[in-house]
């Protein structure tokens, strides 16, 4: 099995003094594990855009390698450049680049459709500066109209120039491999790093799930349900279903893993050290 492989931490930019404080301490406990990077969620229409920026570079201070995300919907290509230019003199080297969800009542979607089209704009205006994660959804992703178009979809943006692909979160490890096998097959080589959600509420998990299309499988679900307001059980559960599926993955050869944290560190270190990385 291949030791280069990439293990990375996803935060959302806080809100509040106190989640300010509240990510640091999180930073601080997940650093020890020397992650290749943190990435920082943005919001739709660059909402966070700020929020972004200060974490990423309180994260870069600290001396990590960090990662913004950029989602390009409802966006002019001069908002985006602007926002480029500014990672560029930061030193930032490293973008997720996403479409983005369409904000409810948004009128126009902006001048990018597509993240491909976000991935060429960014090579056009500064070549090989960035390194280029995307989005890869092995459920297929809850707009495309097929199966197929969702791969070529994918397929589109690794030609526009992405170096490598996170997927959204995922509980059956098989829809990931389907998924690398379908791509493979068209010639996509960048390596494909799947996401891991831990599972710490289920009314939450439930929620996400439905808004961006990952699967909660049918015995998961009934079990976490019949559980009710016990935490523990809960917990108990999702961390015995969540390091076996990074087992399954690892072993299955999957490049590395990529830890959806909600900006908490403990159900993540858990998982982290059952699985002896």
């Amino acid at each position: 099995m291949s030791q280069n492989r990439t293990f990375s931490f996803e935060f959302f930019p806080p809100k509040t003094p106190e989640g300010v404080a509240k990510l640091r301490t999180t930073r601080q406990q997940l650093a020890q594990f020397k992650p290749e990077f943190f990435s920082v969620t943005f919001g739709a229409g660059g909402t966070t855009r700020d929020g972004t920026l200060a974490a990423v570079l309180e994260i870069q201070g600290e001396g990590h390698a960090a990662a913004p995300h950029l989602s390009c919907i409802g966006s002019t290509r001069e908002s985006i450049a602007a926002i480029l230019q500014e990672y560029r003199n930061h030193g930032i080297r490293h973008i997720v680049a996403l479409r983005g969800d369409i904000p409810s009542g948004m009128v126009g979607i902006g001048e990018f459709r597509y993240a491909n089209e976000l991935v060429a704009f960014i090579r056009e205006q500064h070549g090989d500066w960035f390194h280029i994660e995307v989005a890869a959804y092995p459920e297929y992703h809850p707009q495309a109209v097929s199966a197929t178009a969702d791969i070529d979809n994918f397929v589109r943006k690794v030609e526009a120039g992405a170096d490598a692909a996170i997927t959204q979160y995922f509980y059956n490890a098989d829809a990931y491999f389907h998924f690398v096998d379908a791509v493979r097959a068209k010639g996509v080589e960048i390596p494909i790093v799947p996401g891991l959600m831990p599972i710490a509420n289920f009314s939450q998990l439930a929620r996400f799930s439905d808004a961006c299309g990952a699967e909660i499988p049918r015995w998961l679900r009934l079990k976490l349900q019949a559980y009710g307001d016990d935490i523990a059980s809960i917990r108990a559960l999702g961390l015995d279903v969540v390091t076996e599926l990074g087992d399954k993955l690892l072993t299955g050869g999957a490049p590395g893993l990529h830890f959806y944290t909600l900006n908490q560190a403990g159900l993540v270190s858990t998982v982290w050290q059952r699985l002896g990385l």
